[in-house]
């Protein structure tokens, strides 16, 4: 495979659709760009596996366009299947789990049909190491499952009715969040759902990030913490973008790193119970998705589909007439159909299919049409403004 070319060109943008792509580069930059570059491509050992192009803009700068050679993408991401980079592209001359990371959410930005889109090249080292902060944490985090229940480390929360569980004056976010997620913190697992779990993994991802790069809006995220709780919608608005859409949904087998996404559960019945919607994860790489409940036996997309599909086994009323879930059912069917090729394999053509629109109960799987990445928070080009309260 030839080296990366970075030369300026006139060809359209439409031809390397996805990738990634630098908005803000000044004309006269372009070469120190392509230069550095090539030198944080050649520590992950792909100097030779990416194409670029520069595209001319009308107000003197130019648009930087980066995406995986064809031959690289066949290889390694077919059909944009990103699950089994960590095994095609190997352990490479380190043996961190850290660097090899990074390298795949690298590669993952690079093969995706998406375009992600930085305002330079250290807005986009920022973003991915948000992302490897963020899976890193994921792979850390254990909780106990009780979906109605909710419980912080009191030395570091406390909980008021509106502004919700609030830092206590002096308790620094990120040892805050380590210590509600990460039980060798405490020694102790806590209590709440997978999406307000899902959420506290990112703020610490970005929060380490501010740490390091930016400690004056760390400030304002302490600030914030210790006032108010960001959650739910709201939690979406202000720290996260969406990307694919009903109309245009990613592929199927498309994640990077860091990616938090949602697997509904496709059976009417069964999704009424609390807690079994769906189930919102952390993409961790490795071709792993976050487990809260059992940290040590991470999904894999199939696991989780399978897992998904007997929620509807598992289903049952009890005595004041509730719908509750019998996990002892999920588990004994789950290790049933994982055991029977046949079983499995009819399991999975229903299940990974993308899902039907909310409020219909169809033909439609467990796969979610969009995923969700954080905003920038690099010093020069910010994108995350916090709220006030």
């Amino acid at each position: 495979m030839g080296g990366m070319n970075c030369s300026p060109a006139r060809l359209a943008l439409r031809t390397l659709e996805g990738g990634v792509e630098l908005t803000r580069t000044p004309a006269d930059q372009a070469d120190r760009l392509a230069a550095q570059l090539s030198a944080d491509l050649r520590e992950w050992g792909l100097q030779s596996a990416v194409q670029a192009l520069l595209e001319p803009l009308e107000d003197g700068t130019v648009a930087w366009v980066a995406r995986l050679q064809p031959e690289f993408q066949q290889h390694h991401m077919p059909g944009h299947d990103s699950l089994n980079l960590h095994r095609t592209l190997g352990d490479g001359p380190h043996a961190d789990a850290a660097w090899a990371l990074e390298r795949e959410i690298w590669v993952a930005l690079l093969g995706s049909p998406h375009r992600f889109r930085f305002a330079n090249l250290a807005a986009l080292k920022s973003h991915v190491r948000v992302r490897r902060n963020m899976a890193m944490a994921a792979r850390l985090t254990a909780l106990a499952f009780k979906t109605e229940a909710a419980e912080r480390p009191e030395a570091d929360w406390h909980y008021e009715e509106d502004p919700g569980f609030i830092l206590k004056p002096g308790r620094p976010l990120i040892q805050a969040l380590i210590a509600a997620t990460q039980p060798e913190a405490t020694g102790k697992l806590y209590d709440f759902s997978c999406y307000r779990a899902t959420e506290y993994v990112i703020l610490l991802g970005i929060a380490q990030e501010l740490q390091a790069h930016n400690p004056a809006l760390l400030a304002e995220l302490q600030q914030l913490n210790e006032r108010h709780a960001v959650r739910s919608g709201q939690f979406h608005e202000v720290f996260l973008v969406e990307y694919g859409s009903m109309e245009a949904p990613l592929p199927a087998r498309f994640y990077v790193p860091g990616d938090r996404l949602w697997f509904r559960n496709p059976d009417e019945r069964s999704s009424d119970v609390t807690g079994y919607e769906g189930s919102w994860v952390m993409y961790m790489g490795g071709g792993l998705f976050s487990n809260f409940w059992k940290r040590e036996t991470p999904f894999t997309l199939e696991s989780k589909a399978i897992e998904i599909f007997h929620w509807k086994d598992g289903v049952c009323t009890d005595t004041q007439g509730e719908l509750q879930m019998d996990e002892t059912v999920v588990e004994r069917l789950v290790a049933q159909t994982q055991a029977n090729p046949e079983a499995r394999a009819h399991v999975l053509e229903r299940m990974l299919r993308m899902r039907d629109p909310k409020g219909v109960y169809g033909q439609g799987g467990c796969i979610d049409t969009t995923r969700e990445y954080p905003k920038n928070v690099s010093r020069e080009h910010c994108e995350l403004v916090l709220p006030r309260f």
